[in-house]
């Protein structure tokens, strides 16, 4: 589940909402519920950048009595961060994808040491995924 798709799809709604980042998060923790409830698993993909978010996921994991493994993505190599940013292909119709401006004013709360930080500066796709599942095993299925 990818919170940019969902805020995308509010945008492009009727609602004409001019910002939807807190509607996309809350959309987006609704199906995680409605998801889990048929205990299935559920990957979220979103930013996450302050507390507030992060709770609400563990909140959603926690009333499900659900497992919940929580993963930082970063780049520790500034130079590749900004090429990453800058250089990124949308495959979200309409979707307008922050500047390297935006991602270092953005607000961002440090996470807490319960949470996978998980570097990709100087590695390939596929030694990424393979870390990001190992953690995800590590913890378990839903219920």
């Amino acid at each position: 589940m990818r919170i940019d798709s969902i805020e995308q799809a509010i945008l492009d709604s009727s609602l004409a909402a001019p910002s939807v980042a807190e509607a996309g998060y809350r959309v987006g923790y609704a199906v995680a519920r409605d998801i889990l409830r048929g205990n299935v698993s559920v990957v979220a993909d979103s930013v996450n950048p302050i507390d507030v978010t992060r709770d609400a996921w563990r909140t959603v994991a926690r009333d499900l009595d659900a497992s919940l493994a929580e993963i930082e993505v970063v780049c520790s190599d500034e130079q590749e961060h900004r090429r990453r940013v800058e250089t990124r292909v949308v495959d979200v119709a309409g979707l307008r994808v922050p500047t390297w401006s935006d991602v270092v004013r953005r607000e961002y709360q440090p996470v807490d040491s319960s949470v996978h930080v998980l570097d990709t500066a100087g590695r390939d796709a596929t030694a990424c995924i393979d870390e990001a599942l190992a953690v995800v095993s590590a913890v378990g299925r839903p219920r």
